[in-house]
């Protein structure tokens, strides 16, 4: 997974999913989003109850490190167990659109229930 800034490649309303972390490259400003009524995106600063309208295009998906430098807490996707595995898989899942989506949660479930519930198989 690349953390490197990046325009969007399908700059459209149906692109940032409701919530999502985004930032507003008119001003550099990290948002988040709120809602997508018409052909302009609703944002908010996060834990900041005012809403700007934004066109698509002039979003991007935040990374991870300017998420983290905002302090935007669940930044980082984390294991409730402690474990990498989980939290590689959540981050995959995150990522995920479409049927892979389908498939990466099938990937942390069965990873959790196999690694983390059942009793370790004797091989």
């Amino acid at each position: 997974m690349h953390d490197t800034p990046r325009p969007h490649p399908h700059p459209d309303t149906s692109t940032y999913r409701e919530g999502a972390y985004v930032i507003d490259t008119r001003t550099a400003t990290l948002a988040q989003v709120m809602g997508a009524p018409g052909p302009l995106v609703q944002v908010r600063a996060p834990g900041d109850g005012r809403e700007w309208a934004v066109p698509p295009q002039a979003l991007r998906l935040a990374t991870r490190g300017e998420r983290e430098a905002a302090g935007v807490r669940g930044a980082a996707p984390r294991s409730p167990v402690g474990c990498a595995e989980c939290a590689e898989l959540e981050a995959a899942r995150r990522a995920a659109v479409g049927a892979a989506a389908v498939d990466a949660m099938v990937a942390v479930r069965s990873h959790f229930r196999d690694a983390h519930l059942l009793p370790a198989r004797p091989r």
